[in-house]
């Protein structure tokens, strides 16, 4: 199968193709398998876990697999409909239209990935809907005219429910628009296998960076916002790799991420030390 060719957004005007190798995802459960049967079924699928969990890497990887394109729209608050759907623009003497990355993504047959959805702003909702049931088709108001979806189109967008909780949810709606998929921090045996894949570090040193991550996952008592993510001990056993003393790695990439609380930076600093 060829490389994916991952499309990235390059300016506000154009877009960026990379070509991409496999990217490396271990299956924890039966989450490919039922990908691949939404993708059959053209249902969107909704990602729910805590930052780092593999989320990301999961769309990259199906996406490898089914030979896609691959769309990302990392949401945030300021995200709005015209910004996915597209927008006119003044080109010389003309006014002309741009497609966005959702209106690109439909109509080639992409994966559109949007990266924590709950963070945009409600038009966006308002917008994906008539592509998330029986129409899958894409509205667009300024052209007055509906586009419909491409064969190998479907909508996939990742939501962190623990975070800010009651602030920004996702309505009921909206979920239940979506085949949902759940992800958590993978057992540490799994977890040391995936570090040490990722960095080549040796797995002795992966399975104490796990142990350490552990540690700090159940101190639910110090209130940090987020804990520790895989993603952070894949960025200490790259540094560890690359040389950099271990102590220091581990609280450059683990322990400085999670807060700017200096006793509890100091507190994790001296457990982190005495583990590694």
């Amino acid at each position: 199968m060829k490389p994916l060719e991952q499309i990235t957004p390059k300016t506000e005007n154009e877009t960026e193709i990379i070509p991409q190798s496999c990217p490396f995802y271990k299956p924890i459960g039966k989450e490919v398998e039922v990908f691949n049967h939404a993708y059959s079924n053209k249902i969107p699928v909704l990602l729910k876990g805590p930052t780092g969990t593999g989320k990301t890497r999961f769309v990259e990887y199906v996406s490898y697999q089914l030979g896609i394109p691959l769309i990302t729209i990392s949401c945030h608050e300021e995200t709005s409909s015209t910004d996915l759907i597209g927008r006119f623009i003044i080109k010389g003497a003309e006014t002309v239209w741009m497609d966005g990355p959702l209106t690109k993504a439909v109509k080639e047959g992409a994966i559109l990935y949007l990266d924590e959805v709950a963070e945009a702003r409600p038009d966006v909702v308002v917008a994906i809907h008539s592509l998330t049931d029986h129409r899958k088709e894409l509205y667009i108001d300024k052209l007055g005219k509906s586009i419909k979806a491409h064969e190998n189109f479907i909508l996939v967008a990742s939501f962190n429910p623990g975070y800010q909780k009651g602030f920004k949810e996702l309505k009921p709606s909206t979920r239940q628009r979506f085949v949902a998929l759940s992800f958590h921090y993978p057992k540490p045996k799994d977890e040391a296998e995936i570090i040490s894949k990722e960095t080549q570090l040796d797995v002795s040193i992966s399975k104490k960076l796990v142990t350490i991550a552990n540690k700090i996952r159940n101190l639910t008592d110090l209130g940090l916002t987020e804990t520790v993510s895989t993603r952070l001990l894949v960025d200490a056993a790259k540094l560890i790799h690359s040389g950099l003393p271990k102590r220091l790695a581990v609280k450059v990439a683990v322990v400085e991420p999670l807060t700017d609380d200096l006793e509890i930076i100091g507190a994790l600093t001296d457990l982190c030390d005495l583990m590694i």
